[in-house]
Order: structure tokens, then C-alpha cells, then sequence
């Protein structure tokens, strides 16, 4: 782990959530990196991630939701799930010229509707595994927001990810004004591999780190 530092985070007039930036700020993208349903910004991923990702020269933050600070496990409702992850990114945009929202699946997607349906100027949208299947459900979520974002958007998705399957995924992507996908061979939701690959999940999130800072300095 870098250079760290806690944030904290105004959550309407009484309230704060805690925040996580690794990296110093100055005039590189900041990225907001916002983590799934089933684990916060302490799990092993996440920390992994946000330090390959300020390896790259980009100073990341990451925080947790509501109810994840409060230690619960059920997700709030998507509108107070933005409330927060709002919050994380006029925090983070304090500090950095401009913020890329990146998120891992539930992150992501909720990224997506902050950048769709409050309008938060993004300069770019990163998904991590993007949950289009929801879990124990066999129709794909409504993916409409999305075509109203106009920032670049770029999707990873894993051959072996039931819940962002690549072929799903391309269809929604072909759909988008300026969007891109790529696809992570062997890689699950997590973008874990199988050891008869010869990778290890530390190296592909390595790469992973790697494309996603071709693609906001490509920007």
C-alpha cells in the first residue's frame, strides 16, 4: 500500500462516511473507485486495486456506503446509495482537476446512474465486472441509463463472469455512444482465475489497472 490518507466524507448536514485516498492529488485524474454489494473498501480487492491504480500516476479514492459503514449486509435503496456515492465524488473533486467514477460491479453500476440521473460530470466511467444479470434472476437489468451518459465509458468483463457475461455485455456496449469493452480471458465477477492459466488474480488486476489508465489518458 502507497501513500494513504482518510477522508472524510459530508453525508448531509450530520453525518460522514469515511473515505480512503492513496495517492497524492495535483493535476492527474482523481478516480473514485466504489466497491460491490457484498464487501466494502477493506477487502482485499479493493485495497489491491486502489493501490494499482495509484501505482498508475492517479490518485484514488475509495469509501463505503451507508450500509456498509453501519455494518450492514442488505444494500440501501438505489437513491441512498447515490446520496453517498455523490457525496464521495464532490469530496474527491475538491481535490483533483477532474474524477474518473470507477466501480466494481454494484460500484459501477451505480456510478452509472449518478453520472445518467444526477448529471455528475464524470470524465470518464470505469466498470468493473458490470452486474447486467441480477443474482437468481434470468432477464438482464435495464441498461437504458447508460446511452444518456456522454462520457467515455469502458467495461471489463470476465469469460466466466454469470453476471456480466461478455456476450451480454458486448450488446449493451455496440449500443453506446462512446464506450468500450474488454475481455479478460478465464477471469470470474472478481476477475479470478483458474491456476491452470499460470496467472494469478494480482496480475490480472494488475493489467486490468494497466488498460483502465491507457484508457483515461487516451482520454
Amino acid at each position: 500500500m502507497g501513500d494513504t490518507r482518510q477522508i472524510a466524507i459530508p453525508i448531509g448536514d450530520a453525518e460522514t462516511v469515511t473515505g480512503i485516498l492513496e495517492g497524492g492529488t495535483g493535476t492527474a485524474p482523481g478516480i473514485l473507485l466504489a466497491h460491490g454489494a457484498g464487501a466494502g473498501q477493506h477487502h482485499r480487492w479493493m485495497v489491491f486495486m486502489r493501490g494499482a491504480l495509484a501505482a498508475q500516476g492517479f490518485p484514488t479514492m475509495t469509501f463505503d456506503y451507508r450500509y456498509t459503514a453501519r455494518g450492514r449486509k442488505a444494500p440501501d435503496r438505489l437513491p441512498t446509495l447515490l446520496d453517498v456515492h455523490e457525496a464521495a465524488a464532490d469530496t474527491l473533486s475538491e481535490m483533483v482537476d477532474e474524477v474518473v467514477l470507477a466501480g466494481k460491479s454494484m460500484g459501477g453500476r451505480v456510478a452509472s446512474h449518478l453520472a445518467a440521473d444526477r448529471r455528475w460530470p464524470a470524465s470518464a466511467l470505469v466498470y468493473y465486472g458490470y452486474p447486467l444479470v441480477p443474482v437468481g434472476k434470468p432477464e438482464p437489468r435495464d441498461t437504458t441509463h447508460l446511452a444518456r451518459i456522454s462520457s467515455p465509458q469502458l467495461f471489463f468483463a470476465g469469460t466466466r463472469d454469470r453476471l456480466g457475461p461478455p456476450d451480454l455485455v458486448r450488446e449493451v456496449v455496440t449500443g453506446l455512444p462512446d464506450a468500450c469493452l474488454v475481455v479478460v480471458d478465464d477471469a470470474d465477477h472478481s476477475f479470478a482465475v483458474p491456476k491452470r492459466t499460470g496467472r494469478t488474480q494480482a496480475e490480472v488486476l494488475t493489467e486490468i489497472a494497466a488498460r483502465t489508465a491507457e484508457f483515461v489518458r487516451s482520454r
